[in-house]
């Protein structure tokens, strides 16, 4: 059984953001993963990819999905701020929802994978890390793993993707959640390797469609290649014939994927207690 419930996980002056969490009944403590939902930057709630979150805590994990800024209004690198401030915050909360802070993974889909790794690699990048967590000041955000689903890991490369095949909603996001291509290329994962910038390499599982009209095959190829060469380990699993976000819907296919997601999630766990 899954108990799942909103809290407050930050406010400002004049507004507060929602985490919805998903806890697993028991005596615990669950290690802890931070949802980063998707949406093309400008889109989307804590409340996507249901099937996801509660599969993964029947298997055992607190899930944990967070609301953040969005575009147009929000532009790069403010989610970002947001989602380094999210990862933070659940390590030094984790115990408050019966779950480890020692165990710390992230699971980010679409854009909010982008967003997601961005973090993890730079957790400590002070434009990433500029919101301060008084609570707990010392606490940075490395996660000890990340799933990454279908994700923009490389936006630049995405947004002429989207100009050749003609999708004038990615073009339209892309330029409203980062102004311009050279900001693109800067506020890619993929630049982050390819530029040599210090970067961490939690251990990463991405997962993606060979169908996916949203993400070009080759941007997690290539991502994965330059995560290995790099000094990383990552897992890539494919599946044929699968579109964008196909593991939210039930089905043989989505059946596999969270199969996969919780052998990768229990392996990391047991690496760090070990």
């Amino acid at each position: 059984m899954v108990r799942t419930f909103d809290v407050v996980y930050r406010r400002d002056s004049a507004m507060e953001w929602l985490a919805l969490v998903y806890q697993p009944e028991g005596s615990g403590p669950f290690p802890p993963i931070l949802y980063i939902h998707g949406g093309q930057w400008s889109g989307g709630s804590r409340m996507q990819s249901e099937l996801i979150n509660q599969t993964l805590a029947e298997a055992g994990f607190l899930v944990v999905g967070v609301d953040f800024r969005l575009a147009p209004d929000h532009k790069y690198p403010a989610p970002v701020e947001d989602v380094n401030y999210a990862t933070r915050w659940l390590r030094a909360h984790a115990r408050d929802f019966n779950g480890n802070p020692e165990l710390l993974g992230g699971l980010g889909t679409s854009s909010g994978g982008h967003t997601m790794m961005l973090s993890a690699l730079q957790p400590t990048n002070p434009r990433f890390a500029a919101l301060p967590l008084p609570e707990a000041p010392d606490i940075t955000a490395r996660l000890d793993y990340v799933i990454a689903c279908w994700a923009v890991l490389d936006a630049h490369f995405r947004y002429l993707y989207a100009q050749r095949s003609g999708r004038e909603d990615i073009i339209r996001s892309s330029e409203g959640y980062f102004g311009d291509e050279q900001t693109m290329r800067e506020g890619s994962p993929q630049f982050l390797l390819d530029s040599g910038a210090p970067v961490e390499f939690p251990p990463l599982l991405i997962i993606q469609g060979t169908a996916d009209q949203n993400i070009p095959l080759e941007i997690p190829k290539r991502f994965a290649a330059s995560y290995l060469k790099r000094g990383g380990y990552v897992e890539m699993e494919t599946f044929l014939d699968m579109p964008h976000m196909f593991a939210n819907n039930p089905g043989p296919e989505s059946d596999r994927a969270h199969g996969l997601m919780k052998a990768f999630t229990t392996r990391q766990v047991n690496k760090v207690r070990a």
